[in-house]
């Protein structure tokens, strides 16, 4: 198995994320050089409510410019370094969606990318919300869209929808919410 030799910051985003240089110790002997992105970790939030046709669930759609498109995706956001994850919660909640949620279950969490960062995504299903809305981040035009939870479902399984940190997140909570 490889293993750390050393490392060196090459480059520092605020305080979102650091771009690392890694060397590492090869099973054989050789030597490599591997890039990494160390990241503070995430929330991802399936924000739920009550209406007519069954729960919905707050979606975004967002430009994304690392793919140049507006997709659509679950509210989440990049907590500080040592944020602690509920407060990261219900502060992205209230940015992205306006809302504030009184209960939070805990979805559990992913690794979006283990090969590029150490990023960790904690998913949380976000209900009994009410409005109380907080000024976005400067960079973001979001705009909030309620879908039924059926229909995200269904776009999770049959590839309508792209963003994986929503696939996962929705699944966990239709199979949570199917438990209860």
């Amino acid at each position: 198995m490889a293993h750390k030799i050393s490392s060196k910051l090459l480059w520092q985003q605020g305080d979102s994320w650091r771009l690392r240089l890694d060397m590492l110790q090869l099973p054989d002997g050789r030597t490599a050089q591997k890039g990494a992105v160390e990241h503070p970790g995430a929330v991802v939030l399936v924000p739920i409510r009550p209406s007519a046709q069954g729960p919905e669930v707050l979606m975004l759609r967002q430009y994304r410019h690392v793919l140049d498109t507006v997709i659509l995706e679950l509210p989440a956001g990049t907590r500080g370094w040592d944020e602690p994850w509920l407060t990261c919660a219900q502060r992205e909640l209230r940015e992205e969606t306006g809302h504030r949620a009184e209960t939070f279950t805990s979805l559990g969490q992913v690794w979006p990318a283990p090969g590029l960062s150490d990023e960790l995504m904690q998913l949380y299903l976000a209900e009994e919300l009410t409005p109380a809305p907080l000024p976005g981040d400067e960079d973001e035009a979001i705009e909030v869209v309620p879908m039924p939870l059926t229909e995200l479902e269904t776009m999770a399984w049959d590839g309508r929808l792209l963003d994986a940190k929503s696939i996962v997140a929705i699944l966990r909570a239709v199979h949570l919410l199917a438990q209860r």
